[in-house]
């Protein structure tokens, strides 16, 4: 399996993917890179791995800006861990089944396990980054501040730098269904002839028939992650999609899928069906009461994708044992959390507010 460090063609440091540029960056001479100028300085090599038919940038010796070292330990079972060489120490990085990009722990090299990611495993598409790390800290320390009784170990500066910018695997939808329903619908009126009241009760029979289009439905397509930290930093700027480059992992930590698309389809199946009847049933207006008899729905088009989107993300372990979770969209900055509560100081405050509220009482009673 090819283990890949993206290396700066000006003095051989790490690039990294920086969010702010949307290029390369080298953190020893800061030179910046877009991924155009990268294939550029290997053009005949760029060719020839396009007639190869492989992904342009790429040659056999690994992409351009890249170094590469193999590993031959294969693939990891499902909850196994296996080890590859990092390209620029030789020590040994462990991962799990799912990690497709990581850090040596010994030279803290960012390297992208590309072997994670071939294939039917390749990504379709991805939302890059956008937040940098410090506008993340910044973010956290606005966010815990307005919370009054977080315990102080979860924002000291220690747990601020384990903050972690993580690319998750995403199932992405688009359907247009040609779909037909039928409904029953009441048009009640009342009125007054001297003390008597009368209604009356017409009914119809209500069909409509179009053509519905349903975009952006995501589902989660990673087992070990936290349900909630993924859904509680949606939505994404869907428009904003990139085609899948190796080199956006740079720098970040990234997941490769377990769930495949017959395990999520039936559901998101299921999403665009109701979706689609209410979009047609919006369209009956002018009516008291509306009741859906049947509907029937045949997609037209399915579009499937598998994508990256980044969260940055923080964990804690509270005293009672319970992982807390905070999490920030990466491209729009929309935070998530699920936070620890320092009893002790909520206690401390309440009696606080009780002996003032007693004081004032006294007070109060004394001049009465």
């Amino acid at each position: 399996m090819a283990v890949i460090s993206f290396k700066c063609p000006n003095c051989d440091g790490e690039l990294i993917f920086d969010p702010s540029s949307q290029k390369y960056k080298c953190e020893y001479c800061a030179s910046l890179f877009s991924q155009e100028e990268l294939d550029a300085m290997r053009p005949g090599q760029t060719k020839e791995a396009e007639a190869n038919g492989q992904e342009p940038g790429t040659t056999e010796d690994g992409p351009a800006g890249q170094t590469e070292a193999r590993d031959e330990s294969g693939e990891a079972h499902d909850g196994e861990a296996v080890s590859y060489t990092c390209p620029s120490c030789g020590a040994q990085i462990v991962t799990d089944a799912t990690t497709a990009a990581a850090f040596c722990y010994y030279c803290h090299n960012p390297v992208v396990l590309s072997g994670r990611l071939e294939g039917k495993y390749l990504p379709d598409k991805v939302i890059p980054f956008s937040i940098t790390r410090e506008a993340a800290r910044k973010g956290f320390q606005e966010y815990i501040s307005k919370k009054k009784f977080v315990p102080k170990a979860f924002f000291n500066k220690k747990q601020i730098e384990s903050l972690t910018g993580v690319y998750f695997p995403y199932w992405h939808y688009h359907a247009v269904l040609d779909g037909k329903l039928q409904a029953d619908a009441r048009r009640l009126r009342v009125w007054r002839v001297g003390d008597m009241e009368y209604t009356e009760t017409k009914h119809y029979s209500v069909s409509r028939e179009g053509q519905a289009e349903l975009d952006n439905l995501t589902e989660n397509a990673l087992k070990k992650a936290n349900s909630k930290l993924a859904a509680g930093v949606m939505p994404y700027e869907f428009e904003k999609m990139q085609d899948f480059q190796m080199g956006y992992l740079s720098g970040f930590l990234a997941e490769r899928r377990d769930i495949e698309r017959q395990e999520v389809e039936g559901r998101m199946q299921g999403e665009m069906r109701s979706g689609a009847e209410r979009l047609l049933r919006e369209t009956i207006t002018g009516y008291d009461s509306v009741s859906v008899r049947n509907s029937g729905f045949t997609p037209e088009k399915e579009d499937w994708s598998y994508v990256l989107f980044p969260v940055w993300t923080l964990t804690y372990k509270g005293k009672n044992g319970k992982i807390y979770y905070y999490s920030m969209n990466g491209q729009t900055g929309k935070v998530y959390g699920e936070l620890p509560v320092d009893y002790g100081k909520a206690a401390a405050v309440s009696g606080i507010l009780a002996a003032v509220v007693l004081i004032l009482g006294l007070i109060g009673g004394y001049f009465l």
